[in-house]
């Protein structure tokens, strides 16, 4: 596990690549035209980047027709999460147990930090669903 995590982040070294999972995960599954479109790159330049996800499990495919939309692959997108938060000290984690200290009171900005990115993320999380809803009407 720790040899394929370590693989993924250096997939997502590239500022590049960690756009296109921000842009498939806030606005859902597309293609790599509609991808180079918003970020101002040439598709070539997307397809080379996905083929690099794609090949790390980040994100995958399914052709439907002409068409071929990438989403994102949250379970490997979990098991990252959990392997950071294995290793994570900034108190974002209730990792206390029987016997051991609360996180230090140093962290307190750390976390309302990590509240704050959570607020933003539940925001884009219910746009989405608002979004797929209004579709379905």
């Amino acid at each position: 596990m720790v040899e394929e995590a370590s693989e993924i982040f250096k997939v997502l070294g590239v500022d590049t690549r960690i756009k296109i999972i921000e842009l498939l995960k806030s606005s859902g599954p597309m293609g790599a035209k509609k991808i180079s479109e918003l970020l101002g790159i040439t598709t070539a330049a997307v397809s080379q980047h996905l083929k690099v996800l794609k090949h790390a499990r980040l994100v995958r495919s399914e052709r439907k027709g002409y068409w071929i939309p990438y989403a994102i692959d949250e379970d490997t997108l979990e098991n990252c999460r959990v392997l950071l938060n294995k290793i994570c000290k900034c108190g974002c984690k209730d990792t206390a147990g029987p016997g051991e200290e609360e996180p230090e009171e140093g962290n307190l900005e750390s976390l309302r930090e990590y509240e704050r990115e959570l607020a933003r993320e539940l925001k884009l999380v219910r746009q989405r669903i608002e979004k797929m809803e209004g579709r379905k009407r």
